[in-house]
């Protein structure tokens, strides 16, 4: 299968076989998902959108400066001129779940899925108060949310990144 495709290319299969045997020798011969049929089209296109993102060439971020912030997201930590901003571990990593995704809309169950992943009893409205503490912290006007859908970020060249490599 994949030996005869582009390697940055994905293999979802779609396939009426819902053996074990089948599954198992597809994902051995490097398919990225499996699903059988009849399947709903609303979770083929959240298991496309979920590929695609799993997908991306992302640098992950490291140390970031945003204004006169800098983060650290190794160490955890955020600081200013005046020294160490008091920010929790759960609200960097959700900043950095949207930096990672620049430009991109994520909606609050994206962002639950990637930070606390799929089976986590929070509910999604709480993202808005995590969102709601990063801005007034970090003094953040570059976090954009899209009513009724989510949040994302969306900054020009007013930042410095550094990636782990």
């Amino acid at each position: 299968m994949r030996s005869e495709r582009l390697a940055t290319s994905l293999l979802l299969c779609l396939r009426a076989v819902d053996d074990e045997y089948t599954q198992s020798n597809s994902f051995d011969e490097l398919a990225d998902d499996y699903i059988t049929k009849p399947f709903s089209m609303l979770i083929l296109g959240k298991r496309i959108t979920a590929l695609l993102r799993r997908s991306e060439n992302k640098s992950t971020v490291s140390t970031i400066r945003l204004g006169n912030v800098t983060v650290d997201f190794a160490g955890y930590t955020a600081h200013d001129e005046n020294g160490k901003i008091d920010i929790t571990p759960k609200e960097l990593e959700i900043l950095k779940v949207l930096i990672e995704n620049k430009g991109l809309v994520l909606s609050r169950n994206q962002i639950l899925d990637d930070v606390w992943g799929y089976d986590c009893d929070v509910i999604d409205r709480t993202i808005d108060a995590y969102i709601r503490n990063i801005r007034k912290k970090l003094r953040l006007d570059c976090i954009t949310t899209v009513k009724g859908i989510g949040y994302k970020f969306e900054m020009e060249n007013h930042y410095e990144n550094k990636a782990i490599l």
